[in-house]
């Protein structure tokens, strides 16, 4: 287990060493004047219980909002899914509870080698 605690708070300095390495990272913009934020929480800590092998990080974007600023967070809750150190995937809104399931079986489920090869094939048509 890569994580003791559930979900863990993060700041914007604990961002980048949290996302990084092997595994899969869900992050949760969220603040507490929001309720759909409220809303989602039990959701994001019930699936953190039921996923030890994952790491669950939440970002207080009141507390951190250089951070939200420098990821473009517009609308919260944001959920931002990272695996092996790349972001697989990013949306606002609150997700049900089934939708989040079904996204960290589609995030245990990718190829990254492919993954990493679309990258830098669309950094290379960029270039």
């Amino acid at each position: 287990m890569r994580n003791p605690m559930a979900t863990v708070n993060i700041t914007g300095e604990q961002f980048n060493e949290t996302i990084r390495g092997e595994g899969i990272t869900l992050v949760d913009f969220w603040a507490s004047w929001c309720g759909p934020c409220q809303r989602f929480a039990p959701i994001f800590e019930k699936a953190s219980e039921s996923n030890p092998d994952l790491t669950f990080a939440k970002v207080d974007t009141q507390a951190e909002q250089g951070l939200a600023a420098a990821l473009g967070i517009s609308s919260i809750p944001t959920l931002m899914v990272f695996r092996d150190n790349v972001l697989v995937y990013r949306e606002a809104g609150a997700l049900p509870a089934k939708a989040l399931d079904a996204l960290i079986v589609q995030a245990r489920e990718l190829d990254m080698d492919e993954v990493r090869r679309q990258i830098a094939e669309q950094q290379g048509a960029q270039a």
